[in-house]
Order: structure tokens, then sequence, then C-alpha cells
């Protein structure tokens, strides 16, 4: 998920370029560059971190011409580096090329493209793609676009793309699989942007490219090919927003955005992972089978949102590798003294990749001998340089503070390690496999489908909006949701809420309940449904308003709930993914209907750097 942009015109490309990119920097900010198009030369400037890192590299660089593209980075392959930055350019310097995306046969093409005598210098999957057209280019008779074309069908992965040529001044070739690209014009210019800020300034009338599309953008033009190569009519979409709302792609505030980009964060965490041929593909996991046949138990570390991730892990863990798995809160783990030695696998999970509590567990692990292992949205950070596998989620930046896409991703990655894990050991028969790994796939859909529940989610948040306490119940991976659902609502409204295991009501939480207390249940289909059910007879009998997530089409449900939110059928341990969006949501209405800002909960930070 990174900022794209790019200019051709009359005027000058760099200023546009960089106020393109500071208001796309929200999309990726681990590093950023320009390559402008002028006198017959590429000029290229790349930095490390954030955007002023760029900016005070140029105040002593002039770059003038009035072609070019930027880039803010969200890396997947290859740490934070000015050399990793893109844009990236061909063997000749002649071809600049930026990209959002991941491409999956990247080393493949890359080992051809090195015995063609083509030299890399980057650790990244976009530089194959500048190096492809090249080596297309060098056939002769063929123009930029072609070039494209005949690259994007090598490709295997997710892409948006944008090209320029010294050779070929007069247009940005573009193209998209996957990744949202838009394209615009105006008169005597032309824009090309990930997203609508980077063009709102210069035009208001965009094209947004379908998947497998190509665009020739040109000063006060736009065509549209397939990637079979036929010319496509297209569709120009008139924006209304102000330039705030589009920064949040017309969402009223960052969280609620980010909730809706979770099929894609869900999609993006599978890509490349699940083989065609019913396998689990994990590039980063470089333990051989005599490793991982040894191990003889899993200890999960995490804080806050993420430890919600691992305590839904250890069930599908110890259910598909039968490997014991205990669950500690960073912050407590090194204090009680565990045991740990070399057939013990410690998994750290952290979005930032800077938990300080999160790193000082994995490296007390290490010390001890364990293995270690993390699963992390941060390409770079300090995480990754501790442990020796990563697992990462491919979620893109999260700007609320308050976590929806990355729990739903590190759910998604730890569900994959764990079918990893049992793959390896030999733990699962390959039709379960296949079964679980097809229930996987339909997940990003199922997604979507959830989401539809928004009307239904805010019409219930507007009767508990003014609750002062709440109880989330569930059992199993359900309790997991619980904990989830109550965090949010807690943190970003202010009610004091409880995620509790439904079976310890009767040892003392039940006395919290009275007329009008709302119990939200997590009533998904698994062997303790009919103590769910149980569960929740309780609660009614004393007076509480019951909230339920249950399967579509459940009348046992229907008939106790006093708001009903159903989900699709999907396996047992994979229904966490489905059921905290619902949680998610209800948190964020709630926060609504109370005035106060989701995006930005009081005496909250992002990342959590300190002990």
């Amino acid at each position: 998920m990174c900022g794209i942009v790019g200019y051709i015109g009359g005027g000058q490309a760099l200023p546009v370029l960089l106020d393109g990119m500071t208001k796309l920097e929200y999309r990726g900010y681990d590093s950023a560059g320009v390559a402008v198009v002028a006198d017959g030369s590429l000029q290229v400037e790349r930095r490390a971190g954030q955007m002023h890192n760029l900016l005070e590299a140029l105040e002593t660089r002039p770059m003038p011409g009035g072609l070019g593209i930027g880039h803010t980075r969200w890396a997947t392959h290859g740490p934070p580096t000015d050399g990793n930055a893109h844009p990236h350019v061909d063997c000749s310097g002649r071809i600049a090329v930026v990209h959002n995306g991941i491409i999956e046969n990247h080393d493949v093409l890359r080992a051809r493209l090195e015995g063609e005598g083509h030299e890399f210098r980057s650790d990244t999957d976009t530089e194959v793609v500048a190096h492809l057209i090249e080596s297309i280019l060098r056939e002769g008779e063929v123009d930029l676009r072609t070039a494209m074309l005949r690259t994007v069908n090598l490709l295997e992965g997710a892409f948006a793309l944008v090209c320029i040529s010294v050779d070929q001044p007069g247009s940005i070739v573009v193209a998209r699989q996957e990744p949202p690209i838009i394209v615009g014009a105006a008169e005597g210019i032309g824009l090309v942007g990930s997203d609508i800020p980077a063009l709102l300034d210069h035009t208001r009338d965009i094209v947004p490219l379908d998947n497998h599309q190509i665009a020739e953008v040109s000063p006060g033009s736009v065509r549209v090919w397939d990637f079979e190569g036929n010319e496509v009519e297209f569709e120009t979409v008139h924006v209304e927003w102000d330039l705030a709302a589009a920064e949040r792609g017309g969402y009223e505030d960052f969280m609620l955005k980010e909730i809706f980009e979770q099929p894609e964060a869900v999609r993006n965490t599978m890509r490349g992972r699940l083989d065609p041929a019913g396998c689990i593909v994990l590039d980063e996991v470089h333990w051989d089978k005599e490793t991982l046949a040894a191990i003889t138990k899993v200890v999960i570390v995490a804080c806050g949102t993420s430890f919600h991730a691992g305590m839904a892990a250890k069930h599908a863990i110890e259910h598909w590798t039968r490997i014991p798995v205990e669950l500690d809160l960073a912050s407590e783990f090194r204090y009680r003294d565990p045991v740990l030695d070399a057939t013990s696998l410690v998994i750290g999970i952290a979005q930032s990749g800077e938990t300080a509590d999160t790193l000082a567990a994995l490296r007390f692990a290490k010390e001890m001998g364990a293995h270690v292992a993390a699963v992390t949205n941060v390409v770079g950070s300090s995480i990754t340089r501790d442990a020796d596998a990563v697992l990462f989620t491919h979620a893109g930046p999260e700007i609320s503070v308050a976590s929806t896409k990355t729990f739903l991703a590190q759910l998604t990655a730890l569900n994959l390690f764990a079918l990893y894990l049992a793959q390896e050991r030999g733990a699962m028969t390959q039709a379960k496999m296949a079964e679980t790994i097809e229930a996987m796939r339909a997940l990003p859909e199922q997604i979507e489908d959830v989401l539809m529940l928004q009307d239904d989610v805010h019409r219930a948040a507007k009767r508990y909006a003014h609750v002062t306490d709440a109880l989330f119940i569930g059992r199993g991976v359900g309790m997991a949701v619980a904990m989830e659902g109550a965090l949010k609502l807690k943190e970003i409204s202010y009610i004091h809420a409880e995620g509790y295991a439904a079976g310890e009501l009767k040892h003392g939480a039940i006395a919290l309940i009275e007329d009008g207390t709302p119990v939200i249940g997590i009533l998904t289909g698994h062997r303790l449904y009919d103590k769910m059910l149980a569960n929740v007879q309780e609660v009614r009998a004393r007076g509480a308003q019951t909230v339920l997530v249950a399967p579509r089409g459940d009348e046992r449900a229907r008939s106790l709930a006093n708001e009903l939110f159903e989900v699709p059928l999907t396996k047992p341990l994979l229904t966490p993914i489905l059921d905290t969006i619902p949680m998610q949501l209800f948190a964020y209405y709630v926060a609504k209907e109370r005035g106060l800002s989701p995006d930005r909960p009081r005496n909250l930070a992002k990342s959590v750097t300190v002990e």
C-alpha cells in the first residue's frame, strides 16, 4: 500500500510530485523517491525514512523537467534503505518504474534476467519490472506501452505499475492488477496517483483503472487498453470530496476506512502463500523439517490487540499441529522465569515491530536458546532484526490508533503459520489441509459480506451509546473475539467494557448484570455452541440486553437476541476473522454517537516503544 504520483505537462513536475507524495505519505512512510526526465536524461533521488529526508536532499538538487514519477514506500521486499526506495531504474538508467503490490514470481524473473546480463541494485521485487521493460524494448520497434503490456503478462501477483522513459518523453504508462491506481488529464497536463488526494489540486475528473488494464497518460489525454492489447472505453468519475475527505478515501475517519480495507489486507496477507496444489508456502521461514519436527512447545508473546490474535492462534496451532501452546503478555513474560530451550518456538506479534515489551521478550527467548519468529506489519522494523523468521502481514499502513485491519491480517498470518507447521510436521492429512485452505481463500469475499452489516450495527450502536458498562462473552476462539471487542469499545468510546469467558460468568461476573446491561455474545458454530446459548439465557434472565454474533440463518440465536449480526459459515477456527468485524463497527459507531474521534483516542499511541 504505497503512495504513487505521476505528472506530465508543460510545467515543472517536481513540485507536483512532492505535493502529491506528501498528501499520500499515510500510504507508506519508510522511504520516498522521485524520478524526473529532462534534457534527454533521467534524474533520480531516493531516501530512506519519511518524506522530510527526501525534501532535505532535494534542497540542493534542483530537478527541472515536465515528466516525472514519485513514490512513498510501504516495504514488502527488502528493508527500508536508499537503495530499496522507489523509483527503480533499468541498466541503462533511461527507464524508471514505481510499484504498489507484490510480484510473486520476482525471484524466477530475476534469475532469468541476471542470466541475460542484467545487473540488479536492490532487494526489491519491483526492480525486475524495469529490467523486463528494458529487455523488451531492446528488441526494437516496440513502444513503452507495448513493452508494459508484454511485461504484465509475465508477472504473477498484485501490482499497480507506473513507468516513464527518457526515450518516450510524451507519456506515462500505467498498469493495474488488484492495487488501485487512478489517472486523469486536464488542459495541458496528465496525472497519475494511487489515491485521489494526489490529483485533487489539478483535476476533479479521474479515471479509476479496472483490473487488467493499461493506460497511457499524455498532456490532456488518457487512453486505456486491456491486458490483451484491446483499446477499451472508460468512464470518468467527478470527485466532489474536499481534500481532507479524499485522504480518507471519502470515509469520515481512517478507522472506518481501514475496517473496509480488511478484505484487501487479508487477501494480501495470503497472496503467494497458498499454493494451487494445496500447500502453504512461507518463503520467510527457513527452518528445515527436522528443526520444526523437534519443537515441543510454542510460546506466543504479544500485547493488546496482538495478544488477542495470539489467543485465537493458540487454538489453531494446538488443534492443527498437536503442539502445546503457551500464551503470555509480553510485559509479563520475562518476569515469570519461563522454561525455554532449543525445542521451544517463541512467536512475537507486533503490528509496528517496535513494541518494547515484545522486543524484550523475543531477545530474552533467544538468550535462552529458543527459536524465535515474528509476525509484523512493518518491513525493516526492530523485530525483524531480532527474529530468526518473520511473517509479514502486508496489511498496509494503519493510521488509526485502534487496530482493525492489522488484527485480521495477524489472524490470517498466524493461521497460515499454524497450517505450515502442521504441513511440515505431517500433522494434518492432505484432504483436511486442502479443505482448510479452500476456506481461507473464501475469507476476503466473506469479509466483504460481513461489512454489509454496517447499517445494522450502526442502529444497534445508537441504542447502546449511552451505557456506562458492557460485557462481551465467548468460548473457545470466540473468547478472543470477546476480548478484542471489549478492548475496541473501551479504547475509543471510553465505556467500561470487559471481555469474559462465558463459562466463568457464574464465578463472579454475572453479579454485574442488571436491567439494561448490554451483553455482546459470540455464538458462531462450534462444539460449545449449546453451552454459549445457555450462558446467553442466563444473562437474559437477569435483565441483560443481548447483542449476538451468530451464523446466518440461526433461528435459536435470533430468538434470544435483542440485536443479531449474522455472519457467513466458515471453519470454526477461522471464525474470529469474520466475527471481529461487527465488534469493530460497533465500537466505531458508539464512539461516533458519543461525539468522539475514533482515530485519536485519549492517552493512547499507535506504537508503545517504552516499557
